[in-house]
């Protein structure tokens, strides 16, 4: 059940049944006992987790997603990258993901296993819905969307993800360069590159499956890393993930950023990559000293000749929405507690996808324990989970001019 915040009052109605004009929606703002913001792996695992504890999607919890359909950041991947070249994809909670096509590509894949889910548990994800700005009044929080409109909610759980943030280093001559340059997230097909010579920038996953996939398609590449590549023979040690898990909680627990994927995991050796570095593909100039109109030199004194360059250089977490909140700390990060998804800062703001639950066994997990904290949260507040009735925790604990709906 969720509630209408207006100008008129207090009373109770059965449902918005009447027609709605811009200008009431201007003056109102419908709230409810948590928000999501995201409906990727983390997302969709927390709101999953939510209803299990018995509150109603679109009711008494909403999902919120800036896509215009269901599959995360994985709908944005590029074709090439099929099922069978991901790291391991882990599943959603209580929902196999299984049998599926190696060959297929992972976008189509990961975008219809998360459509399924959704239509599954009736998660009634709505979108597009971008979120502007979040501010926290001491008891509600404000969830603006960029049409204007205005959420409350007692509790939130940030699941906004990476990818609308890419990371674009500058160096000298940034500018001067004038060939074309691709971030990761633009990236489509090696065909973008024919007949070009690439300098790839980056000491990621995604760095090192560009080259190959360029160098397949007969396309000249250079590879350039600020350190010298982190390759890492993991085999079948279980304790492999445990320890990645610890060494980025220890980072989150004190405030400080997370690092990038490969600083935490190294680059894995397979066989593929074995071959690259044999070819010389994988054999990288190092650190990029400056660029010219088209060409690079690297730190070494060396300088080649290029004609485009692909940006494989990560992205960071998408908090802008967040700020109001000033849950940054002087280090850049967001402090979280021992449960690595509380907020320190600030009672009922939840991270998932953040951190250690950046991959998707993470996010799953991280999901569980969002929701398990959310409601411990609204427990706090006096309103139990799925509660119908904002007043159950006292006229206090209503957002400002709040009237039942519904």
């Amino acid at each position: 059940m969720h509630h209408v915040a207006g100008a008129t009052g207090m009373r109770t109605a059965p449902g918005l049944l009447y027609p709605v004009s811009a200008t009431w929606r201007k003056q109102v703002r419908v709230s409810y006992q948590s928000i999501v913001i995201g409906a990727g792996q983390a997302g969709l695992s927390a709101a999953y987790q939510l209803h299990r504890r018995g509150l109603v999607p679109g009711e008494d919890f909403l999902v919120l997603d800036a896509n215009e359909r269901p599959g995360g950041a994985w709908q944005h991947r590029w074709d090439t990258l099929t099922l069978g070249k991901t790291h391991r994809i882990h599943p959603l909670p209580d929902f196999p993901f299984e049998n599926q096509d190696p060959t297929r590509p992972a976008s189509a894949v990961v975008s219809d296993y998360y459509a399924q889910f959704e239509a599954l548990h009736r998660l009634a994800v709505r979108r597009p819905a971008k979120v502007a700005a979040v501010s926290h009044d001491g008891t509600w929080f404000s969830v603006r969307l960029s049409s204007g409109e205005e959420l409350a909610t007692r509790t939130l759980i940030n699941a906004s993800g990476t990818w609308t943030n890419p990371f674009w280093p500058v160096y000298p001559g940034s500018q001067e360069f004038t060939g074309p340059q691709v971030h990761t997230s633009g990236f489509v097909a090696p065909e973008q590159f024919a007949g070009q010579r690439v300098l790839v920038v980056g000491g990621g996953a995604s760095a090192t499956q560009f080259i190959v996939q360029l160098r397949a398609a007969g396309i000249d590449t250079l590879w350039s890393t600020r350190r010298a590549p982190d390759w890492r023979e993991v085999g079948n040690d279980p304790e492999w993930g445990v320890a990645v898990e610890r060494e980025v909680n220890a980072r989150t627990a004190a405030g400080l950023p997370p690092k990038s994927v490969v600083g935490t995991t190294g680059l894995i050796l397979t066989e593929a990559m074995r071959a690259g570095i044999d070819s010389g593909a994988l054999i990288s100039r190092g650190a990029i000293s400056s660029l010219g109109a088209r060409s690079v030199r690297f730190a070494d004194g060396t300088s080649e000749k290029i004609d485009a360059i692909l940006w494989a250089t990560g992205f960071r977490h998408a908090h802008r929405h967040l700020r109001g909140l000033k849950l940054h700390t002087s280090a850049g990060g967001i402090r979280v507690l021992a449960d690595s998804v509380s907020a320190a800062a600030l009672p009922g703001m939840f991270f998932v996808g953040y951190g250690a639950s950046a991959s998707t066994i993470g996010a799953t997990r991280a999901g569980r324990k969002a929701a398990v904290a959310a409601v411990r949260r609204l427990a706090e507040l006096g309103v139990a989970a799925g509660s119908a009735d904002a007043s159950e925790a006292g006229a206090e604990n209503r957002p400002p001019q709040m009237t039942t709906a519904r």
